[in-house]
């Protein structure tokens, strides 16, 4: 499902990724199962196992609950294989909680984007995807389609190497990016998501990021181009700028930085967090 994405998405970073954004012009994707909820993607393919599950259960058909089981167990192996990757952003703005998690504990940068625009430069295997907060999958579509399977095999011959299944499965990995769990539900989020293994409408190289503590993959899509598709600049992307509440940045300094990279509109739409942020002592 896509999001027409037509209000401000804010997107919480830190000054590191403002530059590369800005003055590279490339927004990185990063693997959502790598991401602050443990269950990402999981969560939707528990879901909708359950929702099968219940479904069998009701009619007594207990050995086609332990075939489905074992067939989303041995999906589940496969997370990586199917992983997304994406850049995420929120309705809401200078909010305290996104501060927290994403703007590097209130010391980093808020970039608020113009969301028509993004939808705009969305296509193949790039997509902007609303987040549903739900536990219960019982109403999606894909639960009728997997039900319909099981109910067509033979009992004792479901398989996940069956190529009908493995279709469903496929279905389902691009649709679990969509569902988190409600706690998350105030974060009220938007993604830009991208699956590489889209291999036909994906031409981006993947790129490597080395710490100190491990190595983390990324692709890193290029906005210049993207604005390009949408017959836009980079400037007119980004409506706003917003420092973080515990954040030393002189904002002068930023404006400067904004000027000497050909961002003039830009550095007049720089404004201070107002969030009443406080650190822990």
């Amino acid at each position: 499902m896509r999001a027409n994405g037509r209000k401000l998405l804010y997107h919480y970073t830190d000054f590191q990724a403002l530059d590369g954004i800005l003055r590279c012009a490339q927004l990185r994707v990063n693997n959502i199962l790598n991401m602050n909820d443990a269950a990402e993607m999981r969560h939707f393919m528990g879901g909708l196992c359950r929702a099968v599950v219940r479904r069998l259960e009701a009619e007594g058909e207990q050995g086609r609950v332990r075939e489905v089981r074992d067939v989303f167990r041995e999906e589940l192996k496969k997370d990586f294989s199917y992983s997304a990757y994406a850049a995420c952003f929120s309705f809401h703005r200078d909010d305290a909680a996104q501060w927290e998690r994403y703007g590097n504990r209130g010391r980093g940068v808020c970039i608020a984007f113009r969301g028509e625009l993004l939808a705009q430069m969305t296509s193949g295997a790039l997509s902007l995807q609303k987040v549903f907060y739900q536990d219960d999958m019982a109403d999606h579509p894909l639960v009728d389609a997997f039900y319909g399977l099981v109910r067509s095999r033979t009992a004792g011959t479901l398989s996940v190497d069956d190529p009908a299944i493995q279709a469903v499965m496929r279905d389902a990995w691009i649709c679990s990016v969509a569902f988190k769990h409600p706690s998350f539900w105030s974060e009220h989020e938007m993604r830009l998501v991208v699956w590489p293994f889209e291999a036909d409408e994906f031409g981006v190289k993947p790129c490597y990021h080395i710490s100190t503590e491990r190595i983390k993959k990324y692709y890193p899509l290029d906005l210049q181009k993207m604005c390009r598709s949408a017959g836009v600049t980079l400037e007119e992307l980004v409506k706003e700028l917003i420092i973080g509440p515990e954040s030393t940045q002189s904002a002068a300094i930023l404006q400067d930085y904004l000027r000497d990279n050909g961002l003039h509109s830009l550095a007049e739409r720089i404004s201070l967090s107002s969030c009443p942020l406080r650190r822990p002592s």
